[in-house]
């Protein structure tokens, strides 16, 4: 029985770039009697500008709803045809350039005040004889400011990827202005999910830094060393699975509008099925080679931003042998780096570059649940019927 909610709902439906409504639920229903509706008919609720299929209307089809042969088009190609790893990544590109304007718009929200904290962060002297003057002060507030406006507008960047990537792999046309508001209504629900993935990693970050710390204070006792490598082993082992559960979570959070809970319980599902498919093609491993792909990218311009200063370090390393003077040359050396415009330049070409990563787990997304079946093939019908 249809419930009254959405009863309530107005949708529109568009088949062959033609949109037919605002209708309520009944008249769709109707519509799908006669056969004139398909479950992959693009639809929207005439209050929201993001398209889905009809499937997606509560209680409209079943799950297990049988489709006539003959009114079927798939629009995807088969499972043994589906898109290799490499094309994936190809198409990342392709879509990322097309829409590089509304990408580029999405990393400078984000981009723009941790850039300005930096800058400002640059202006302070961290000396210890330095005065603690008014300037200082406003400086210290200023890239405080910018850096919890950056954090706050992460959410947004998040969002914003899964919706522009959804919409131009599709072949729509995509403008961040018009996508911008429904793109804030997933705020909370992301804001609460970043806090919760991240705020993990970085628990286990920090664990990880307590067992090195363990490691270095043992000393000449054998059994400390031994036990902090255990530890260190169930970490790695603690990380990596976390890191799986949550592969697909940015997804389901707003590409299939699942709760906090539903979204990690569904992304946990997707990442861990198609064990039936060539461990290369399985999303997981997928998955982490997208990740591991970006990480090197991503530590190659860290390490060529801070060469020149990872080059003393190692000199000071190997020339000086009492630790407290090696640990106040590398402080003083961190003090007299300054402004370094090549490290600036390298950051900001990542953060430019960033939704690269996003726009490749929305498509990896989207082929692992088509191969999983969890999505329903699209399906185009004849409206003549």
């Amino acid at each position: 029985m249809l419930d009254d909610q959405a009863m309530a709902q107005q949708w529109i439906i568009r088949v062959q770039g033609k949109e037919y409504g605002p209708v309520d639920i009944e008249t769709l229903y109707e519509w799908k009697t006669e056969g004139r509706l398909l479950p992959a008919n693009e639809a929207r609720r005439a209050d929201s500008d993001l398209w889905t299929t009809a499937a997606d209307i509560p209680n409209l089809f079943d799950v297990g709803e049988a489709v006539p042969t003959s009114a079927r088009r798939l629009t995807e190609p088969p499972r043994e045809a589906r898109r290799s790893f490499g094309a994936i990544l190809i198409e990342a590109f392709r879509i990322y350039r097309k829409g590089f304007p509304q990408f580029l718009g999405l990393a400078l929200i984000v981009a723009a005040p941790s850039i300005c904290a930096q800058l400002a962060n640059s202006m302070l002297d961290t000396s210890p004889d330095a005065e603690l003057d008014f300037r200082t002060v406003i400086a210290a507030a200023f890239g405080l400011c910018m850096l919890l406006l950056s954090l706050a507008a992460w959410p947004v960047f998040v969002a914003g990827i899964q919706i522009l990537t959804a919409e131009l792999s599709a072949g729509r046309e995509a403008s961040l202005f018009k996508f911008f508001p429904h793109i804030l209504k997933f705020w909370p629900r992301v804001a609460m999910l970043c806090i919760f993935v991240y705020g993990v990693f970085f628990l286990l970050t920090v664990f990880a830094f307590g067992i090195a710390a363990m490691i270095i204070a043992g000393g000449s006792s054998l059994f400390v060393p031994l036990l902090a490598l255990a530890l260190l082993g169930v970490q790695v082992w603690m990380f990596g699975r976390f890191f799986i559960n949550v592969l697909f979570w940015q997804q389901f959070a707003v590409l299939a509008d699942a709760e906090p809970a539903n979204a990690l319980r569904q992304s946990k599902e997707l990442a861990r099925s198609g064990r039936d498919l060539p461990w290369f093609q399985r999303p997981l491993w997928r998955g982490i080679l997208i990740a591991s792909i970006w990480f090197a990218f991503v530590l190659v311009l860290q390490i060529g931003a801070e060469w020149h200063t990872i080059q003393q370090y190692f000199h000071e390393l190997t020339t000086t042998r009492d630790p407290q003077a090696l640990l106040q040359k590398i402080t003083e050396t961190q003090r007299a780096h300054g402004f370094d415009l090549f490290s600036f330049s390298l950051n900001v070409l990542q953060r430019i570059l960033q939704p690269l990563l996003g726009i490749a787990f929305v498509l990896l997304y989207f082929e692992s649940k088509a191969a999983s079946g969890m999505d329903s093939s699209r399906r185009e019908i004849d409206t003549s019927a």
